[in-house]
């Protein structure tokens, strides 16, 4: 899972919300403090939305990264790394014992 798979599902997210009529460009342009254009040209696939604006949409939404993550995605990754595995990890110190 990569970032840019998280920020293009919090668009389509926030596309979702406007296309059902739960949230227009405009309220979300007067909840984050975002510019209405910015905004709608973020949707439009115009402009991307920098990592600080998606936290900030993120939080005033109240989404949760966890939100934006399928299901089998996340069984897929705990199952992974609750498997067995032939090397750990080790904490090493830094500086002198």
């Amino acid at each position: 899972m990569y970032f840019q798979t998280l920020q293009s599902r919090l668009v389509a997210a926030i596309r979702m919300r406007v296309r059902t009529g739960e949230l227009t460009e405009r309220r979300l342009a007067r909840l984050t403090g975002i510019s209405q254009p910015h905004i709608h040209n973020v949707l439009k696939g115009v402009r991307e939305l920098s990592p600080e604006i998606a936290d900030l949409i993120l939080r005033e939404l109240k989404i949760s990264l966890l939100d934006l993550v399928d299901g089998d995605e996340l069984s897929a990754r705990v199952s992974h790394n609750n498997s067995p595995r032939r090397y750990r990890e080790l904490t090493l110190l830094d500086g002198r014992i």
